[in-house]
């Protein structure tokens, strides 16, 4: 199945994330290893984004987009809890009489 958004094929999920919101995703979620001054900038981008009218309803499609993944994808949140071990005594020498 082909995804199409605006007319241009998506073919892993963040092309279609960023056809579907007009921003590339990295953006808004950032990048492994980005210096603060890095991370300053892209916040700085993001925020003219947000300011733009033409982007006035980003927030409300960023939750659609959530949504649909969510829908499509329920596996990806099958969280499991986790138990935490039980703590473990030194076990201690007893003392020669």
């Amino acid at each position: 199945m082909k995804c199409i958004v605006a007319g241009r094929e998506a073919i892993t999920a963040a092309e279609f994330a960023e056809l579907a919101l007009g921003t590339p995703v990295e953006l808004w979620l950032g990048v492994e290893g980005e210096s603060d001054e890095e991370r300053a900038a892209r916040l700085d981008a993001a925020r003219d984004i947000l300011a733009d009218p033409e982007y006035r309803d980003l927030p409300d499609d960023l939750v659609r987009l959530a949504a649909r993944v969510v829908e499509d994808h329920p596996d990806l949140f099958n969280v499991v809890p986790l138990t935490r071990p039980a703590r473990r005594r030194p076990v201690r020498q007893g003392a020669a009489a």
